[in-house]
Formats: C-alpha cells, structure tokens, sequence
C-alpha cells in the first residue's frame, strides 16, 4: 500500500495495490503490523457502513470525549470526504482535508483522532465503510456546520443545498466549537 500525506500532518490518502484479471480484482485493505509502521498503528475496535443518496451530507462530526479515528472508504459509489483539524495545539488547527473517495479509484482516508469529519454523497448512491479506533459515544458526539464561512470548506456540491439531518443542520459555528487540546 502507498502512504501520502496531506497538507494537514497526520491525515493520509491509502492506496492498495490492485491485481486484477478478466474474473475481477483483490487488494488488500488493511494489514495492520503495515498500519503500525506507516500511520503510527492505533487498534481498530469498530467498523461502520452507510448508505446515502445523492446530495446528501453527513457531519461534520467528532466525539469529545473518546475520540475517533477512522479509516474510510466508498465501496459502492464517490463521496468528497473532509476532515478538519480540530486540534489547538496543531501548526494545522481549523484547517482541512478534501478528497474524492469512490468504488473505482479504491482510496481510503485515514481521519486522525482530534478532527472532525464529514463528507458529501456524488454519485446516485454510495455506501462507505470505516474502521474506527473508539468506539461510537453518542452523547461526547459534536456537529460543527458543513457550511462554517471560517472554514470555508470547498464542497463539490452537485446544484443546491446538500440535504442534511436535523443533528447536521443544527450544528455549531467552528468558533464555538469544542476542541481538542
């Protein structure tokens, strides 16, 4: 697998190598005592898959408390998956992560401990799947505004507002945000 680093340190972009022949493909996703030496390891205690539409926008999230750490993945379908630094005492804090993930170009996201994330549904439908290295805590969970004009995130929006839940809609202002130390 291929490691790249992206502009906010400890945020990486995981390619697998592929083989393919005329029955389809394998690759690897994960090998953990590779996780140990590239990314810094971190054991995985939960694994998560969703399923969306079209112009739907899930996040920003992050625990509080416990945080998380995922490793995701579109296994059907493209999503644009962002993680922003949340994290005070960062060179890189309320900076973020933008990266189109889909079924074909086989790329996973690994979201550090200490950020939020969220991402936006590009195709008719996408399932994603993540490894998460805490386990879900409902009530340390926290939403921060897709739409924060400090953060200015870049979504590839597809026409319109994305649809959003009612957590997704009500979600603080990254200034008033709880962070992480």
């Amino acid at each position: 697998m291929r490691y790249e680093e992206r502009e906010v340190k400890g945020v990486l972009v995981v390619e697998a190598e592929v083989y393919g022949d005329g029955r389809g493909f394998f690759m690897e996703t994960f090998r953990a005592s590779e996780w140990e030496a590239r990314a810094g390891g971190g054991s995985f205690v939960q694994d998560n898959h969703s399923g969306s539409g079209q112009g739907i926008l899930r996040g920003l999230h992050y625990q509080v408390k416990f945080p998380q750490g995922k490793l995701v993945r579109a296994v059907v379908g493209e999503i644009y998956d962002v993680a922003v630094d949340l994290r005070c005492s960062s060179p890189t804090f309320g900076r973020w992560v933008g990266v189109r993930l889909s079924a074909q170009n086989r790329r996973q996201l690994w979201v550090p401990p200490g950020f939020a994330h969220g991402f936006y549904v590009l195709s008719e439908w996408a399932e994603v799947v993540y490894k998460a290295t805490a386990y879900y805590a409902p009530e340390w969970e926290r939403t921060i505004r897709w739409d924060d004009a400090e953060l200015k995130i870049d979504w590839p929006l597809l026409g319109g507002a994305p649809q959003l839940s009612a957590k997704d809609a009500a979600g603080a202002a990254f200034r008033a945000a709880e962070y992480y130390d």
